[in-house]
């Protein structure tokens, strides 16, 4: 089995690209995946698992072998390899080298009445983890990122997402494309926005459904406010007009859930 103790080895250099820099990714069609729980769960959901690095005294071999029959390369690393490339603090010793998926809007498989989550623009990766979370929790269709502002395998969105960033559809596009890619699937979509809206729960979530969220700062553009099905907005009764998009998303999304028959 082959071993790399340096940090200043050429392959251990790539891979620290990896994690730093979308470009890197991108051109690569490759990213990194840290932890034996995100590694199963991407496993579970389609990735190709290419490489996987493990530091011996932590993990052993068969744990790692154990979790999926691809053909992968495994490769014994120092402690000291492994904090070059870890992402978080935490000490799991296993580091895996995934292959990207597709993130197109035509290789969603939706169920008969689906219900979905758009997210315009969202930039901090925290925050789409946040949401990756609550789509895998309330075990909705997809979760499309429309006019994405960052990279959706940053390492901060795949450790966020503890894993979910592997167990819901996902799909990236413009916000022109994705609208009209909903109606074309006859999907309503609701747009929680301050301009011309209603109360979220007055809204009739049990056909096929999209729920809407934009920027904090900014709000959804006005193409969502002008050709939704309904303008909604979450009552609040504060002194300030916005919340955090990942909780307003776990709101509305939780609410169609109790529609559809969820005991919460």
């Amino acid at each position: 089995m082959k071993q790399i103790s340096s940090v200043q080895n050429p392959f251990i250099k790539s891979l620290v690209q990896l994690q730093e820099k979308a470009k890197a990714r991108k051109q690569s069609g490759t990213f990194l995946i840290e932890g034996l729980r995100e590694i199963t769960l991407a496993t579970k959901g389609g990735y190709s698992i290419e490489t996987i690095l493990f530091v011996p005294e932590i993990v052993n071999l068969s744990q790692i072998q154990a979790l999926t029959n691809q053909n992968i390369d495994y490769i014994e690393i120092t402690k000291d390899v492994y904090q070059k490339l870890a992402y978080r603090d935490t000490t799991e010793g296993v580091l895996a080298v995934a292959k990207t998926k597709s993130l197109q809007l035509k290789d969603l498989n939706l169920s008969k009445n689906p219900l979905i989550l758009v997210a315009e623009a969202i930039e901090k990766p925290g925050n789409i983890g946040a949401m990756l979370r609550t789509a895998d929790a309330a075990n909705i269709d997809a979760v499309i990122i429309a006019n994405p502002k960052s990279d959706l395998y940053n390492p901060n969105v795949v450790r966020s997402s503890v894993g979910c960033l592997f167990t819901r559809q996902i799909a990236t596009d413009t916000t022109e494309n994705v609208i009209a890619f909903l109606k074309e699937n006859n999907i309503n979509f609701y747009s929680a926005t301050l301009q011309n809206s209603t109360a979220y729960h007055t809204q009739n979530y049990n056909e096929p459904t999209a729920l809407v969220v934009g920027t904090e700062a900014t709000g959804l553009t006005q193409a969502w406010r002008e050709q939704s099905t309904s303008n909604i907005i979450i009552p609040m009764q504060g002194e300030i007009d916005s919340m955090n998009v990942s909780v307003a998303a776990a709101i509305l999304l939780f609410e169609a859930k109790r529609q559809r028959g969820f005991n919460l």
